[in-house]
């Protein structure tokens, strides 16, 4: 890989994602040229408090300085598609926080653009590059396991859980009609499909919103930080929690949960994969820990070494085992792969990232779930 360090990229968002980004890049030897938050008085403040050179007023300020080669945005969802385009119009490589877009009728024209630009577009499905992951993804290619049958699995956190509990996704104009869904769901979906190698083709979806109203607070919150101060009531329509069936294309049917409500559970994610020749299983909160099962020999503990897994597990990881490698190592390693592209021009034809292609067939299985509970019937997820 070329010296990363002659790359510049500016990052839209100043938040708990915002800030990660700056880490993986900083740790990747990539020059932050600056940040841009949501108003100048809020990027001024968080510029000087995270250390960025600089603060643009405006992403027309980041688009006109030159340093500036690739763009990070981590704003709210709903600004992703008027950002992404003019990011891609002024001949930038992009790097987009999930979900892409709003609609998938946005995240379509979002796809074409990227592919007209021919700049490496990409969306941050980070988990795919916790190294057990990849470990299990050749492990399945390698038919290790056998034919899969039985995909399940959740994602529950808590941070949601009180009606005194607020950011902006709860609020449908801001994040999308879907929320536990859409924010959290998607990263099992984009993982649990990397993993199997197999594509969700059908859905039956049952959503749940237990606290219809919360109190809105009068001032800004932090994701995962607790609102204070005056607060104003506000009703709630998206989802806190999802139980929904799977069809895969390759045979294999799953189940799989989604919670914002859920007490205790931080960032609890988790899959379990039933093959005709064994099973695997692993959790979020546990990640260098994969568990292999077997019906006539002990079960097995693979702890995340190097030495000691696959070609592609061992390729995604940066710490020798027994160090535990967490949340902040799988954006390092995501931005590893995209920026190997970068450096190269182009994004290469089959990338171990997640494309724009690929966020747009999220939008497309996000559609399908809200007709599925709106009708109470099977949904099919349409073609990309």
């Amino acid at each position: 890989m070329s010296d990363l360090g002659q790359i510049g990229a500016a990052v839209i968002g100043t938040g708990f994602i915002g800030t990660v980004h700056l880490g993986a890049l900083r740790r990747l030897g990539v020059r932050v040229t600056g940040v841009l938050g949501s108003s100048a008085a809020r990027g001024a403040e968080r510029a000087a408090a995270l250390g960025a050179p600089r603060s643009y007023a405006s992403l027309d300020e980041v688009l006109a300085d030159p340093a500036v080669q690739v763009v990070h945005v981590t704003s709210p969802n709903h600004a992703h598609y008027p950002q992404v385009k003019q990011i891609l119009a002024a001949g930038r490589h992009v790097i987009c926080e999930k979900p892409l877009a709003m609609t998938s009728a946005q995240s379509a024209e979002m796809v074409a653009l990227a592919a007209q630009s021919g700049k490496v577009a990409a969306v941050c499905y980070n988990t795919r590059f916790y190294p057990l992951n990849q470990h299990a993804q050749q492990m399945v290619a390698s038919a290790d396991l056998g034919p899969l049958r039985l995909v399940t699995g959740h994602y529950h956190q808590d941070w949601l859980a009180k009606s005194t509990d607020w950011n902006w996704r709860l609020e449908a104009d801001q994040g999308g009609l879907l929320r536990s869904v859409g924010d959290i769901g998607t990263h099992w979906f984009d993982l649990v499909q990397f993993v199997t190698g197999q594509k969700i083709t059908a859905v039956l979806a049952d959503l749940a919103t237990f606290v219809p109203e919360r109190r809105k607070p009068l001032g800004p919150v932090e994701t995962f930080s607790a609102a204070a101060g005056a607060s104003e009531p506000r009703q709630i329509t998206t989802d806190d929690a999802a139980m929904i069936l799977l069809r895969f294309d390759g045979g294999a049917r799953g189940a799989m949960t989604t919670s914002q409500i859920s007490h205790g559970r931080k960032n609890d994610m988790t899959w379990e994969l039933a093959g005709a020749k064994g099973s695997a299983a692993w959790a979020s909160e546990s990640p260098d820990q994969l568990w292999l099962g077997h019906q006539t020999a002990p079960n097995q503990i693979l702890q995340r070494d190097p030495g000691l897994m696959n070609r592609a597990g061992a390729a995604a990881a940066s710490l020798p085992g027994g160090h535990v490698e967490g949340f902040a190592d799988t954006f390092h390693a995501l931005f590893r792969a995209i920026y190997a592209d970068i450096a190269d021009a182009a994004p290469r034809a089959a990338a171990p990232y997640a494309s724009f292609a690929e966020g747009h067939a999220e939008m497309l299985l996000c559609d399908a779930v809200l007709r599925s509970a709106a009708l109470g019937t099977w949904a099919q997820v349409a073609p990309t």
